[in-house]
């Protein structure tokens, strides 16, 4: 590295392109993978893209090379973006650094700077971590929605008890996207919440299933929860599919298919175990997030009309996001298509 970057010291501004995505000059590349020498070598010889590189290292959770670059730069506090790498990636290592060096949740005014819509709406799904995010930014004093599908967000059944106390038809209630996604916490439109089969006017079963809540969702079952309860159908007909579907064409199967993990299908055999009907049927609509081009076309939206919950894994244009346990699983209950 040393002899590369005396022979062409223009390198060090560089940026590399991966997947026609910008990853930065070297040095903000070597924060990405943790190599703390490299980089102390290339800011030695000039490289200034400091503040970039530990934002790349946060999100990639290198606390350690995050804490190196954080003195390299003198100490500042961190700038009000440097949360959102964190929150994409769900790294709790990542947020309660930036958190503990100043990153703000919330502006001189009041008004949020935590990226509570990147955590909601990214592509990763990890309960565990994003229940520990959101809990971080309440620590630092970001309010969150007082509302059941916040409480499902956080992970916290206590509020999810009190909510139900107060409202006893909880758990047959549907929800809006903007109940799901609030608007008010910078989140978006159905397209950019990046969510497997659609969540648009759903119970909280359904939200379960998409974020890989198994233990929420076995409280509401415990509750007295329909496993069978439809979502909401629209005035052009698409809707009414039950949490089953959402087993099959979810963000988790996403994520074990892309980084070719084993299978497994918990939560539709949990479902299947409380009486789910393999052989409801439900028309459905679905466009991909742009993040999933080119290898898909993001651009169209794919109508499925009368599917089963089989049907719908097995016709589904981007089947990264199908568990082929979960179909073997309900055709062995008798599921067909």
């Amino acid at each position: 590295m040393r002899r590369i970057v005396t022979e062409n010291p223009k390198l060090l501004h560089e940026n590399a392109l991966v997947r026609n995505s910008n990853w930065g000059p070297p040095l903000s590349y070597a924060a990405n993978l943790g190599r703390d020498e490299i980089i102390k070598l290339l800011y030695k010889f000039g490289a200034m893209d400091l503040e970039h590189a530990m934002g790349r290292a946060l999100l990639q959770s290198k606390v350690e090379t995050a804490a190196i670059l954080h003195e390299l730069l003198g100490s500042p506090l961190p700038p009000a973006g440097s949360l959102g790498g964190p929150a994409y990636t769900l790294s709790t290592q990542g947020t309660a650094f930036a958190l503990r060096v100043g990153a703000p949740v919330r502006d001189e005014d009041g008004q949020r700077l935590a990226p509570v819509d990147v955590v909601l709406e990214t592509d990763s799904r990890n309960p565990k971590a994003k229940h520990e995010i959101l809990e971080m930014y309440v620590a630092h004093g970001l309010e969150l929605p007082d509302t059941p599908t916040m409480a499902l967000h956080r992970g916290r059944i206590d509020l999810l008890e009190k909510h139900l106390r107060r409202d006893p038809r909880l758990l047959e209630r549907t929800f809006t996207h903007e109940e799901i996604y609030p608007p008010e916490m910078g989140c978006h439109d159905e397209v950019q919440a990046t969510q497997g089969t659609p969540l648009k006017g759903t119970t909280l079963l359904h939200l379960c299933a998409d974020y890989d809540e198994i233990e929420i969702a076995r409280w509401l079952l415990e509750k007295g929860m329909d496993v069978n309860a439809r979502a909401v159908i629209d005035a052009d007909g698409f809707g009414g599919h039950t949490a089953l579907f959402a087993t099959v064409v979810s963000q988790p199967n996403f994520w074990m298919n892309y980084q070719n993990r084993p299978q497994r299908a918990p939560f539709t055999q949990l479902l299947l175990d409380h009486g789910a009907d393999p052989n409801l049927r439900a028309s459905l609509r679905k466009q991909l997030h742009p993040g999933y081009g080119p290898k898909y076309d993001v651009t169209k939206t794919y109508e499925y009309r009368d599917v089963t919950a089989l049907s719908w894994g097995q016709q589904f244009h981007a089947q990264v996001f199908v568990s082929e346990s979960a179909m073997k699983l309900i055709e062995e209950r008798g599921g067909r298509e």
